[in-house]
């Protein structure tokens, strides 16, 4: 179900959609100008999960 985010991200304008005309059709994603800012936070948010891990799978075993 990755159609559901990425027609959502789309929507808000964090990445753009291009229609390949092929058979099969290909489509490709890519980041926008706004998508891109997000970077940082999502840099964060992957080095908090990593730095935490031990405690986040001791939590899903309970």
């Amino acid at each position: 179900m990755l159609s559901q985010p990425l027609k959502k991200l789309e929507r808000d304008g964090r990445v753009e959609r291009q229609v390949h005309p092929a058979v099969p059709p290909t489509v490709e994603y890519a980041l926008t100008e706004l998508g891109a800012t997000l970077g940082g936070t999502v840099e964060q948010l992957a080095h908090w999960a990593e730095s935490n891990m031990p405690a986040i799978e001791k939590a899903r075993r309970c």
